[in-house]
């Protein structure tokens, strides 16, 4: 018996079902789907460290697309928020590393 106690993606019980296991399962509540998707988000993130893979960067955007939904607020919300800051603070294209302020 494998354990896993962790957000998994929504066809993964049928993945397992079709792989002849019998997947134990239960929905969150709002404040548990959090905190696993904030863990999910930790472990994509330490994935993505790991590999440096394309992959792994989709699937914090995946992450973060469900928070996004869970606390009500758009993709395009987000964006104009991201774009809000790019334009006060600008984005990182430069590349400047800032070693110390005299």
């Amino acid at each position: 018996m494998k354990v896993y106690n962790k957000l998994v993606r929504d066809k993964i019980p049928d993945i397992i079902k079709d792989d002849n296991g019998i997947p134990i399962t239960r929905i969150l509540n709002d404040e548990e789907y959090l905190e696993e998707l904030n863990n999910k988000l930790k472990e994509e993130l330490d994935e993505y460290l790991e590999d440096g893979s394309i992959e792994e960067l989709a699937d914090m955007a995946e992450v973060i697309r469900a928070i996004l939904e869970l606390k009500k607020t758009s993709y395009e919300e987000f964006e104009n928020i991201r774009i809000s800051k790019v334009l006060k603070r600008g984005a990182f294209k430069k590349r400047i590393f800032l070693e110390r302020e005299d």
